[in-house]
C-alpha cells in the first residue's frame, strides 16, 4: 500500500520543493514540466473530488484555486504537516491509496506522482475500489510514471546508472513501476474506459472514466 516506502517520503519532505522546480540535476528529467503536468490534472477536475498522495500540497493548491471541494489523503507524517501549515482550515486525513476515511458523492480521485508505489495488484483493488466509490461517470486522474513496456523500464534504468545518478537508479529499480499495457489491463477490468498522454520521459497522464 506504499507505506513500505515511509522512510523514502521522510527524506523528500524538506527537499521536494527543490526537486520539482529543477534544482536537483538527478531528478530534473522526472520532473520536466512540473506545472503543467499537475494543470494537465487539476484542469480535468470538477466536483467531488479525493488526491491520493497530496505530499506537500502542489496539486491540492491548484485545486483550491479552482475551487475545487477536495479531500486531501497522505499517509507520510512529516508531508502531511507541512501540506497543512501551507492550508490550514482544509481537509486532509492520514491515509493511503487503499485505507482511508470513506466519502459519498466523489466526481474525481486524483494524484501525481505516488500510483507507483502500489504494486500491480494493489493497484487492482485500488481500480476495483475507485470503481464502487465513484459516482456515475466519475473519473480517475492520475499523473504518474509509466513505461511503455519493461525494455523502456530497463533502458531507463540503465541511462540513471550510465550518467551517475544512482539514487534515481534506485528509485527506478526499488519502486513499483509499471507499463502502459499492464496499466491499462488493470484499469479496463475495473470497469473504466482509459486514455494515456504523455507529458514527459517518465510521466503520463492517466485519465480513466467509469
Amino acid at each position: 500500500m506504499g507505506r513500505e516506502f515511509m522512510h523514502i517520503f521522510d527524506e523528500w519532505a524538506d527537499t521536494y520543493q527543490d526537486a520539482v522546480s529543477g534544482q536537483q540535476i538527478e531528478y530534473r528529467s522526472v520532473f520536466e514540466h512540473y506545472e503543467e503536468i499537475l494543470d494537465a490534472v487539476a484542469d480535468r477536475v470538477s466536483g467531488k473530488t479525493i488526491e491520493f498522495g497530496v505530499g506537500t500540497g502542489n496539486l491540492f493548491e491548484k485545486l483550491l484555486n479552482k475551487q475545487i471541494d477536495v479531500i486531501g489523503i497522505e499517509p507520510n507524517e512529516r508531508m502531511l504537516e507541512i501540506a497543512k501549515s501551507r492550508f490550514p482550515n482544509t481537509k486532509m486525513v492520514d491515509g493511503d491509496f487503499l485505507n482511508f476515511p470513506k466519502t459519498e458523492n466523489v466526481h474525481n480521485i486524483v494524484s501525481s506522482y505516488a500510483f507507483h508505489h502500489l504494486t500491480d495488484d494493489e493497484k487492482s483493488q485500488a481500480f476495483e475500489l475507485y470503481h464502487h466509490l465513484l459516482v456515475d461517470d466519475g473519473e480517475v486522474i492520475f499523473a504518474d510514471t509509466l513505461f511503455k513496456d519493461d525494455t523502456h523500464h530497463q533502458r531507463a534504468i540503465d541511462d540513471a546508472k550510465e550518467k551517475g545518478f544512482s539514487n534515481l537508479a534506485q528509485d527506478l529499480m526499488r519502486e513499483y513501476y509499471t507499463t502502459l499495457p499492464k496499466m491499462e489491463d488493470i484499469i479496463t477490468k475495473a470497469g473504466f474506459q482509459v486514455s494515456f498522454k504523455q507529458l514527459n520521459d517518465f510521466v503520463w497522464l492517466i485519465h480513466a472514466k467509469k
